[in-house]
């Protein structure tokens, strides 16, 4: 500790007064929060998005101004990561705050063949617990039983698919307004993107005086790319088929996050209001022309490209706007983020393996939030720990390879062989975490097979 020299009163270095002014403003921060109520909850969840697809992600190809103004008006994580590398498993890690291989949903045909653990509480049902109005709008994936829709999970209300479907005529359709069974959509002019846009707008505003928590996950960008004509209009210059669709359904998704966002404004509750954008993994690229910018591999690997996703957040006068972030986070800390922002209290019996995002954005803690994570797909997996990666990986060399993400993020030099010591210690590490895991309780079928067929019979029942 330093001496004033005209005083014998003592200095306090520059890294202790930041780090009180940190603690002071979230201090402070939290009790405006108590102050205008209970914080409303937004959660934007895109389907097959590639890390290099938005504008504030570097795309200057299809514009994405209301998506981008998340990350201008709030925080960009550039080491945003999901607990998955693709759709159910990725959705059950951000419901429940625990990765998914805890509880053996670590393929889709767990949702094919039945469905979130039913022993597993969800974000929903513990903010419902907490006085909260709730709704899921659009593509559910966690179990087409009864007993696993989304009604039955901590929802009050459900539009939406119970899994994949086309834009137009979806299937496995269910308005909880109407009725928790699967309902045909005869509406030609039914577009998903669309329709989910406007229900959360009516949703909004009939709970509007309570507080809410809406969770919004479009089926944008998954295959099949479906778009109406007055989206396609806008990439006239666009020439391959594959891409203008892809353009025309994100330009759809944009316009109707900026709708909710100006919902949100209009009913004066913007700046007490903690939004997520999230994408569920990284984009399959061949299928759809999604990119993923200078990661390594897509959906459905544990390269960057699938579990390295765009992650946005907004909570205006709580996060500093327009930071940038670059320490790792991962879909798992939504839960105990959205919980802490609440008023709650997080329960160590919930054993989650997320934490509470809230004091590493404002400063308080200049800590990383994790300082190791993992991935188990199967025979893929891999382990970040610091900025070290060990990863077994579709398209690698069936070994594993260590990377340094922190000066190769395109996983492109293997540093195994050079650095045998550090590739064992990530192995002792991962093997000790796989360990701890359940096994899968449905096996993999990625072609749908038998799963999926029980699935479409209970979901018709």
């Amino acid at each position: 500790m330093n001496v004033d020299s005209n005083s014998t009163r003592p200095v306090l270095p520059l890294r202790f007064l930041t780090a009180i002014a940190a603690i002071l403003f979230f201090t402070l921060s939290a009790a405006a929060a108590s102050a205008t109520g209970p914080v409303n909850l937004l959660i934007f969840y895109a389907d097959d998005l590639g890390w290099g697809e938005l504008g504030c992600q570097g795309n200057k190809e299809i514009p994405t101004p209301n998506i981008d103004s998340i990350a201008k008006n709030g925080i960009r994580f550039t080491n945003g990561y999901v607990a998955a590398t693709y759709c159910s498993p990725s959705r059950a890690g951000l419901m429940t705050g625990r990765y998914p291989t805890r509880f053996g949903h670590e393929f889709n045909s767990v949702a094919n063949a039945t469905g979130l653990r039913l022993d597993q509480t969800t974000l929903a049902t513990r903010l419902k617990n907490m006085g909260y109005a709730t709704a899921a709008v659009g593509k559910w994936h966690l179990g087409a039983g009864p007993e696993y829709r989304p009604t039955k999970r901590g929802f009050d209300e459900f539009f939406g698919t119970l899994a994949n479907t086309p834009f137009f005529h979806p299937t496995n359709f269910v308005d909880s307004r109407v009725s928790n069974d699967v309902q045909k959509v005869t509406d030609d002019s039914f577009y998903t993107t669309d329709a989910y846009c406007e229900r959360s707008l009516d949703w909004l505003e009939n709970n509007k005086s309570k507080p809410w928590f809406l969770y919004l996950p479009f089926n944008a960008q998954h295959a099949p790319l479906q778009a109406p004509k007055k989206y396609l209009d806008r990439f006239p210059k666009v020439t391959d088929e594959k891409r203008q669709l892809f353009s025309a359904m994100m330009s759809a998704m944009d316009d109707a996050i900026g709708r909710v966002l100006g919902k949100v404004r209009e009913m004066g509750q913007e700046e007490n209001t903690l939004i997520f954008f999230i994408s569920d993994n990284g984009g399959p690229t061949d299928s759809t022309t999604s990119k993923n910018g200078p990661l390594r591999g897509f959906k459905m690997t544990t390269f960057e490209g699938g579990p390295r996703i765009p992650f946005l957040a907004q909570w205006k006068g709580k996060i500093p706007a327009g930071k940038v972030y670059d320490y790792p986070v991962m879909n798992l800390d939504v839960m105990p983020t959205i919980i802490t922002a609440s008023g709650g209290k997080v329960d160590p019996s919930w054993k989650l393996d997320g934490v509470d995002l809230m004091p590493y954005i404002t400063g308080a803690n200049p800590a990383r939030p994790h300082q190791t994570l993992y991935w188990r797909y199967g025979p893929q997996w891999a382990i970040r720990h610091g900025d070290m990666k060990l990863v077994v990986s579709k398209g690698g060399s069936g070994k594993p390879e260590l990377y340094n993400l922190a000066t190769d993020i395109g996983e492109s030099r293997d540093l195994a062989a050079a650095q045998p010591a550090k590739a064992k210690e990530l192995q002792a590490m991962w093997d000790k975490w796989s360990a701890e895991q359940a096994p899968a309780s449905a096996p993999d079928s990625p072609g749908g097979g038998k799963a999926k067929k029980n699935a479409k019979k209970r979901a018709e029942e």
